[in-house]
């Protein structure tokens, strides 16, 4: 089957290089193909009795700084495909990554079976884990 738009999860960790390679490769089998590539720079929140709150974690500089380094990154590899669409986000990786692929219609997402904190995965249940229960898409979980 081929997809015509692929979302990639990407957070810079050699799983979702992996995976932004599998991606690639299953793009330009169809020459008409767009992906969309998500890095979602997580921003967690916590329940104090009846409210949540997010801790402050870091200054726009800090999340602007690191929304052009892994551009960059995406952009180097991508290097000879052109059909794409980088967003950073900021939120709960999970969810924003299953929001946005219903908001660009995508039909594919493939994402690394562990990111960039593997301890946290395995304490709170992974991002991909949670994509993968909650998607109304194929989802392409690469190791």
């Amino acid at each position: 089957m081929l997809y015509s738009k692929i979302l990639i999860a990407y957070d810079g960790s050699k799983t979702s290089d992996k995976a932004f390679d599998s991606a690639l490769k299953l793009a330009k089998l169809n020459h008409f193909s767009k992906l969309e590539i998500i890095n979602v720079i997580n921003e967690p929140s916590y329940l104090a009795g009846t409210m949540y709150f997010t801790p402050l974690q870091a200054s726009q500089d800090e999340y602007t700084r690191y929304s052009a380094e892994v551009t960059n990154k995406i952009k180097d590899m991508i290097n000879d495909f052109s059909n794409t669409h980088i967003e950073i986000r900021l939120g709960n990786p999970a969810k924003t990554i299953l929001d946005y692929a219903e908001e660009t219609k995508a039909d594919l997402i493939v994402i690394g079976s562990r990111g960039l904190n593997s301890f946290g995965e395995f304490v709170l249940g992974s991002v991909s884990h949670n994509v993968m229960q909650h998607a109304k898409i194929p989802v392409l979980v690469i190791k």
